[in-house]
């Protein structure tokens, strides 16, 4: 079952895809997108995390620049679109609107309180910010491009953090995957995964460098991580 949502913010409002699971009471889970907007492999995305029982909510982070964004990576001007949303992107301002969908999903209808967060390419940068820098409960980042920059935030990191790290990514280089690990592989709230051979996006389904053996155990290790750090903890 799916939903549109709409968030405030000071700047303005955006929209949210929303998937809902069976269950009356569930923890939610922000999905954080990647350069083509709320597109189809973010929704199925929802869909799936609704289908294991999280409340699944897609922000449209590119609302600055253009609302409604829905682009695929299969041709070369979608490429071009994507590239050029990547630069003209806000990160502060996106992790600020991540935060406004977290304190609105605590909100939400059905959400049991609890909210994690989990993001893909850019997004995979976004949930690594968003662990560092909201109240989210949990993270998990897929092969985020960037994230060298910003490992000193760690310090402030008090909610468990999951990564997932492609070997061979062609966005983040073996130096700057050497300044990640280095910088964040001893932090006790993290853990993080490589995956030997694996180019970027190697968990985008349909994408180029997809590999499903991969794709399933990045999936499964996310899915376990959701399940612990968002258990509800019975009242003492």
């Amino acid at each position: 079952m799916s939903e549109t949502l709409t968030i405030t913010t000071p700047d303005g409002a955006f929209s949210a895809y929303v998937a809902r699971p069976q269950a009356v009471s569930a923890p939610a889970i922000v999905v954080i997108q990647e350069i083509f907007g709320v597109n189809k492999v973010m929704r199925d995305i929802a869909d799936g995390l609704a289908a294991q029982g999280y409340v699944a909510i897609v922000p449209d982070l590119f609302w600055r620049i253009e609302p409604g964004i829905d682009i695929t990576d299969q041709s070369e001007a979608e490429w071009k679109r994507a590239f050029e949303l990547f630069n003209a992107f806000d990160v502060d301002a996106g992790v600020g609107d991540i935060a406004a969908t977290i304190a609105a999903a605590r909100k939400l209808n059905g959400v049991n309180g609890k909210v994690g967060a989990v993001g893909y390419c850019l997004g995979g940068l976004l949930a690594f910010l968003t662990a560092t820098r909201t109240d989210v409960d949990a993270s998990v980042s897929y092969y985020g491009v960037g994230v060298e920059k910003h490992v000193g935030e760690a310090e402030k990191l008090n909610h468990p953090l999951l990564m997932h790290i492609a070997e061979k990514d062609q966005f983040v280089p073996p130096e700057a995957q050497q300044v990640i690990l280095n910088a964040l592989k001893d932090h006790p709230q993290i853990e993080i995964h490589t995956y030997a051979g694996r180019d970027h996006a190697f968990a985008r389904e349909g994408g180029a460098h997809y590999d499903a053996a991969d794709a399933a155990k990045a999936n499964g290790r996310s899915l376990t991580f959701f399940q612990k750090a968002l258990a509800q903890k019975d009242p003492a």
